[in-house]
């Protein structure tokens, strides 16, 4: 099995690149100049999108090819009061930079839309909103020039005092979205709410991948293990099937993608911790690699690309210790069945 590893967003590693910077309502409603302030805001995004750019590059130096983009990119892009204002012809340039590297490179991208965002609320302004983020992010993924194998990961959302009622909303309403947003879309289990086997019932229902958060199954566990449903877990992925290398054609072919973390401490289980404990991950892995060809994993840590190269780190020490681990590079490895 080879699996590859990626991290979210932020490198702790690469000095004065961050991707996320912004200027908040209040900052903005401040400025005499409307237009100014707009070309303030491009301008700020043009700055996020240079630094994702030289996140990608680092990324390429270490051997990272799966990576998590951040979802502020553009600051206030969403925001009720500037439905009017369209960014992207001003950032064509750079989005386009950023999905030349990533196709040129085999990369796998993705975001991860923020916990507003939630499909199967029963308001329907926060619906609607919702809906706008997810367009908002399907487009700067065409804007990359990035196809269908550049996915939205989400939760399913909240229980609203009746978890059935809300799963079944949330088929429902997932049915009201467009084509172009649904194809892009992942569903992932939480760590409260939704169980990796309820999420999964959904994810077949709706006919999207399921993500697999092996740290949130330990903490808000269902009736089924992870490794149990597992099976059923990949077949989601069919519809995108299987390539280890992400060839550059326009077919869609990915292997399934799992979120790993660890405790933030005994008192904060939910909690992301600073590094990864490789243990129960490395025990997933072995338990899954004699059925799984391939395997992306995304590592949400609090020290980003730290805790991979940590982890990284580790599994050489296994290799040399004759364990059945193969580093191939900075990001990937190979379990022997």
């Amino acid at each position: 099995m080879i699996v590859r590893f990626g991290y979210v967003a932020m490198s702790v590693h690469l000095e004065n690149a961050s991707p996320s910077r912004t200027m908040t309502m209040a900052s903005f409603s401040k400025l005499a100049d409307r237009e100014a302030g707009l070309r303030r805001l491009e301008r700020i995004a043009e700055e996020n999108l240079r630094n994702t750019l030289r996140l990608l590059k680092h990324n390429r130096y270490l051997g990272v090819r799966v990576y998590r983009l951040t979802s502020k990119l553009i600051p206030l892009a969403t925001h009720e009061d500037l439905r009017d204002w369209d960014p992207y012809p001003a950032l064509a340039t750079p989005f386009a930079e950023v999905g030349a590297f990533v196709r040129e490179h085999g990369m796998r991208v993705s975001f991860h839309p923020d916990h507003f965002t939630v499909l199967n609320t029963p308001r329907e302004d926060v619906f609607e909103k919702s809906v706008r983020d997810l367009e908002h992010h399907v487009r700067m993924l065409e804007a990359m020039g990035l196809d269908g194998r550049a996915l939205n990961n989400i939760h399913v959302g909240g229980s609203y005092g009746d978890k059935e009622a809300a799963a079944k909303r949330f088929v429902e309403q997932f049915s009201r979205i467009e084509s172009g947003i649904t194809e892009r879309i992942t569903l992932e289990n939480d760590d409260k709410t939704f169980t990796a086997e309820e999420t999964l019932a959904i994810a077949e229902k709706v006919g999207v991948p399921m993500v697999l958060d092996i740290h949130h199954d330990a903490v808000n566990r269902g009736g089924e293990s992870a490794l149990e449903l597992w099976p059923r877990i990949m077949r989601t992925w069919d519809r995108l099937e299987w390539n280890v290398v992400h060839a550059a054609d326009p077919v869609l072919k990915l292997p399934p993608k799992i979120h790993v973390s660890s405790p933030k401490s005994v008192s904060d289980p939910r909690g992301h911790a600073d590094y990864v404990d490789p243990e129960p991950l490395l025990d997933f892995l072995y338990r899954i690699a004699e059925t799984t060809p391939a395997l992306d994993v995304m590592i949400e840590a609090k020290k980003k690309d730290d805790a991979l190269l940590r982890l990284m780190e580790h599994f050489r020490t296994l290799e040399a210790g004759g364990l059945p681990v193969r580093v191939l590079d900075g990001g990937a490895i190979e379990i022997r069945a």
